[in-house]
Order: C-alpha cells, then sequence, then structure tokens
C-alpha cells in the first residue's frame, strides 16, 4: 500500500483543515452577523425602489408624451380642435364647483 501516511503529514492535514474550518466559521459568523443581514435587507430594498421609481418614471414620461401627442402637432402647434373642447369641459367643471360651494355656504 503506497497510500501510508506519517503521522507528521496526518498532523499537518489536521492543521490545515482545522484553518480552514475556522476560515468557513468566520464567513458563516461575518454572512449572518446582524448588521450585515441589515445591510444586505437595506441594499435589496433600496435596489427595489431604484428599480420601481425608474419604471415609473418612465411610465409616467411615457404617458406624459402620449397625451401631448393628443394636443400639439409634431411641429409643435397646438391642436386646437382637441383643446377647445377639454377647455371648455375644464371651465364647465370649476363653474359647477364654485356654485356647488357657494350652495352649501
Amino acid at each position: 500500500m503506497s497510500d501510508a501516511r506519517t503521522p507528521a503529514q496526518i498532523e499537518a492535514d489536521i492543521v490545515r483543515r482545522r484553518e480552514q474550518l475556522a476560515e468557513t466559521l468566520d464567513e458563516i459568523g461575518v454572512r449572518i452577523h446582524p448588521k450585515t443581514v441589515i445591510g444586505d435587507v437595506k441594499a435589496r430594498v433600496a435596489s427595489t425602489v431604484d428599480q420601481t421609481a425608474g419604471r415609473a418614471f418612465v411610465a409616467v414620461n411615457r404617458t406624459m408624451s402620449d397625451v401631448r401627442a393628443q394636443f400639439v402637432r409634431d411641429d409643435g402647434a397646438p391642436r386646437l380642435e382637441r383643446l377647445v373642447p377639454v377647455a371648455l369641459v375644464a371651465a364647465g367643471l370649476v363653474g359647477l364647483l364654485a356654485m356647488s360651494a357657494r350652495r352649501r355656504r
């Protein structure tokens, strides 16, 4: 059997394995430390908020562009055929609200 090891080799292996185990336990200790866990959670939450805010910004920007396209031509001129009816409806709603407020007094 050529696999026979000397006591010194066995002892060296034990020392090496003990050091590896100590490193592994230190890594586990760092990973489960409350400050590390809280830091990881904060980072994930911040990342999620950033992604959500980015998606919301893109959605709002797209919606505003779509609305603007309904009321402004490509050359920048207003589309009066669409603006005038909206302005009249808005003015009517403001008038109704004002009349409603006066009746309550």
